[in-house]
């Protein structure tokens, strides 16, 4: 027999109220969100700040609407998944751009993304972190600009650091977020943020939807965020 518990102990410093216009779908997005939000921290996102982002997946996308949130004025995205850029254009990215897994056509795609974004690319954020996405990232990205490693692909990298030194670009990495659940709460509360679209399955919590639920998730395709409903 399932039972399950109305009541769980939790430290209360962990513990955040929502307000009563937030819905529990939408705390729970707060955990995906966060990365975004500490990224844009971490690189210092703000109105003056054109930004690229490598990857339209699931933390590429909270990592569009966490710029958008902190003033980016100009928001590029770049994945190889056509349909994945189609969300991406509809959640409010300014131009998308497809891309190849072919490291050979970085400089190509480097001046399809500079042509995309009509200024310079103040700070990129590699939401995928493989070795063709950060070489894109530190070769796409202008002289004093900065570059976020948000994704975790390759544990080891062939990049081509000494050119991007001699731009004096800036390489940085977030692992998770921290003291972000405020801040989300707040995007999401103000309507600056809206993390809805982004759910695109739901299931109960049987066995059987459990196990298809994950694999849902693993096939990728049109899953962004599944989420499960008690």
């Amino acid at each position: 027999m399932q039972v399950f518990l109305k009541q769980v102990v939790h430290p209360a410093d962990l513990c955040f109220k929502l307000p009563d216009n937030v819905s529990l779908e939408e705390g729970a997005m707060c955990e995906p969100l966060s990365v975004g939000v500490h990224a844009c921290r971490r690189a210092n996102v703000g109105p003056e700040t054109n930004v690229l982002i490598m990857g339209a997946g699931p933390i590429g996308l909270v990592a569009l609407l966490s710029a958008r949130a902190f003033g980016a004025p100009r928001i590029v995205i770049v994945d190889v998944d056509g349909y994945r850029l189609s969300v991406a254009k509809e959640l409010g990215a300014d131009e998308i751009v497809k891309v190849s897994t072919v490291m050979q056509d970085v400089a190509e795609e480097v001046v399809k993304i500079h042509e995309a974004m009509g200024t310079g690319v103040d700070v990129t954020f590699d939401c995928a972190g493989f070795s063709k996405t950060m070489s894109t990232a530190l070769s796409a990205t202008g002289p004093g600009g900065k570059v976020c490693l948000v994704g975790m692909g390759h544990n080891e990298m062939t990049v081509p650091l000494t050119p991007a030194a001699a731009r004096e670009v800036d390489v940085i990495g977030i692992f998770r977020y921290k003291n972000t659940w405020p801040l989300c709460i707040e995007f999401i509360t103000s309507g600056k943020i809206d993390v809805k679209p982004l759910i695109t399955h739901r299931f109960g919590f049987s066995q059987k939807e459990v196990e298809e639920a994950f694999e849902t998730s693993a096939r990728g395709g049109t899953a962004i965020k599944v989420m499960f409903n008690l």
